[in-house]
């Protein structure tokens, strides 16, 4: 069953390819990653860590998921993943990811759901030291700030995205503004090592990217399409456990994506990849193979 599986997973990869075609060609990619263990890899302990990374291009009318493998983290794994891409790209706060903005038309956006988790780890510390509720200080200033930005997005989020960025504009600004006012006043004086030090840190080395929503109507104020896209894989990896072989996490990628990718689209992830299976072995131009786009396919 393993070998079909592998099997299968090669065989999707006509379809993996267009796939790719139109995330790259699109404005806005959400791209996170996570750990997983490849026993048999190459000159590598099984115990040592891979990454699946997610791409994904949010809900939009042609949602598309795309898994890949990878043996590491490194700066070059983005690199080579966004290669020919131009438009946003949003991310967590890893540096891995800087050199896409560096070699191509690339300009990160952050996600400042890391960065209020940042400030709840210092309030969920100060709770536990205290047994009970912590009092307001920096940390519930900080949080604060972001609540009111999540506020606002919680208002907006059935405008088009013209409307977004004017309200973005009018109120999430001048908020924003303040906010860095406030990190530059405090930082100075917090242990840089301290979780508080390390929550106003994040923000402010972040900035840049945090602040970059706003530009745009389209844009998210967080990474969560790509969170929510990798969750299946995570969960998933409790019962799997790890990929036997470096085919098997090649092949494991290619069978996520097609699943991830017709579930995004509405579509029964079975019924949608019997049909892949029963008509992409006739397809012999890329036409043939568009029609098994799940935004084209018709499932009966």
């Amino acid at each position: 069953m393993a070998t079909w599986m592998v099997t299968l997973g090669k065989n999707l990869q006509p379809l993996i390819n267009l796939l790719r075609e139109y995330l790259l060609s699109g404005a806005i990619i959400h791209c996170d990653e996570t750990t997983f263990q490849v026993l048999k890899e190459p000159d590598r302990d099984p115990s040592s860590k891979s990454y699946m990374w997610v791409q994904t291009t949010g809900k939009i009318e042609q949602p598309i998921v795309i898994f890949d493998y990878f043996p590491s983290r490194s700066s070059q794994v983005p690199l080579k993943l966004f290669e020919g891409y131009s438009g946003y790209l949003q991310v967590d706060g890893y540096a891995g990811y800087n050199a896409v903005s560096r070699e191509y038309d690339v300009k990160l956006v952050g996600c400042w759901n890391h960065a209020r988790r940042k400030f709840m780890n210092v309030i969920k510390a100060m709770e536990k030291k205290s047994k009970g509720k912590a009092k307001p200080g920096k940390a519930t200033k900080g949080l604060n700030y972001i609540k009111r930005l999540y506020g606002i997005e919680r208002e907006i989020k059935d405008k088009t995205f013209d409307e977004k960025y004017l309200i973005r504009q009018e109120r999430s600004k001048p908020i924003l503004d303040d906010m860095k006012k406030w990190i530059d006043k405090s930082k100075p004086s917090v242990p840089p090592k301290t979780l508080l030090g390390k929550a106003l840190g994040y923000v402010d080395n972040e900035w840049i990217k945090l602040y970059r929503y706003i530009d745009d109507g389209r844009l998210n104020i967080d990474n969560n399409h790509a969170e929510n896209a990798i969750r299946p894989y995570v969960i998933g990896r409790k019962n799997w456990l790890f990929s036997d072989s470096v085919k098997g996490a090649y092949a494991g990628a290619n069978i996520y994506s097609i699943v991830e990718t017709a579930k995004t689209n509405g579509l029964n992830p079975f019924d949608y990849m019997r049909h892949i299976v029963e008509k992409l072995p006739a397809a012999k131009s890329v036409e043939d193979i568009e029609c098994l786009l799940p935004w084209a396919v018709k499932l009966d």
